[in-house]
């Protein structure tokens, strides 16, 4: 496991928009508006999203201008990368090769 709070990444992993964003971001650091318009949801979903999986560990953002940029942490992006695509919480696995698109 990478540290993180079991409960608090299984609720944020568990609903299908976040694996969406999660998807893009393992690709790239995006900002609020291009995770929005590349997925089809409104800013301010998008926004509620962002926090319920920063507050869980799973993304970083680091301010750029007037926007922030989002991305998935170091930690756990090293660990999917070493895992073959797979994040192990130790209570269950997620596989990210698998996710909606």
């Amino acid at each position: 496991m990478t540290g993180l709070n079991c409960i608090s990444a299984l609720k944020a992993l568990g609903e299908e928009t976040r694996l969406r964003i999660l998807r893009l971001l393992f690709k790239e650091k995006l900002s609020v508006n291009e995770i929005s318009e590349r997925l089809g949801v409104s800013q301010y979903n998008v926004s509620k999203h962002l926090r319920i999986m920063r507050e869980a560990g799973l993304l970083e953002s680091e301010k750029q201008g007037q926007h922030r940029l989002y991305a998935v942490t170091p930690a756990l992006k090293s660990q999917v990368e070493h895992n073959g695509n797979i994040l192990d919480l130790g209570c269950c696995t997620f596989r990210f090769d698998k996710l909606p698109k």
